[in-house]
């Protein structure tokens, strides 16, 4: 019987112990996790990890297989713009502003949508259509 070999790629962080054990107990959130970009995996990683307590960390990690059941795609309220997105906002006024009155679930798509760019010509370009698409008030890209 042998194992297959736990292959990392360059952008994905491994997966802790006691979150993979979580998602093997439930299939259909095994394969919602498989379904999720390897940014989406390092935030609901990162947010496991970032807990401070043991009890808070069990609690995450059973709330990680509840949420991917729920079709959840990231962790609630929980995403991390990319220092140069965030620089491009704080560079252009109006689209700041409108960035500061999405909802949670639009900045996390603005966000996956920069982050999932292919190459960083691509993604310099879609952080530049984000800052445009904003400042002229749309709230999707």
């Amino acid at each position: 019987m042998s194992k297959e070999p736990n292959v990392v790629k360059a952008s994905e962080i491994p997966l802790p112990a006691d979150l993979r054990k979580a998602l093997a107990a439930v299939p259909e959130a095994k394969a919602a996790w498989q379904g999720l970009t390897p940014i989406a995996r390092r935030d609901f990683i990162s947010w496991v990890e970032g807990a401070k307590q043991q009890e808070t960390r069990d609690r995450r990690v059973r709330r990680t297989s509840e949420m991917l059941i729920e079709g959840k795609r990231r962790p609630c309220c929980y995403a991390v713009v990319p220092m140069d997105f965030y620089s491009a906002l704080g560079k252009q006024p109006k689209a700041k502003a409108t960035w500061k009155i999405l909802t949670p679930t639009e900045r996390r798509d603005f966000i996956a949508w920069v982050d999932e760019a292919k190459g960083p010509s691509t993604h310099k370009e879609r952080i530049q259509k984000a800052c445009a698409l904003l400042a002229s008030g749309k709230r999707h890209y």
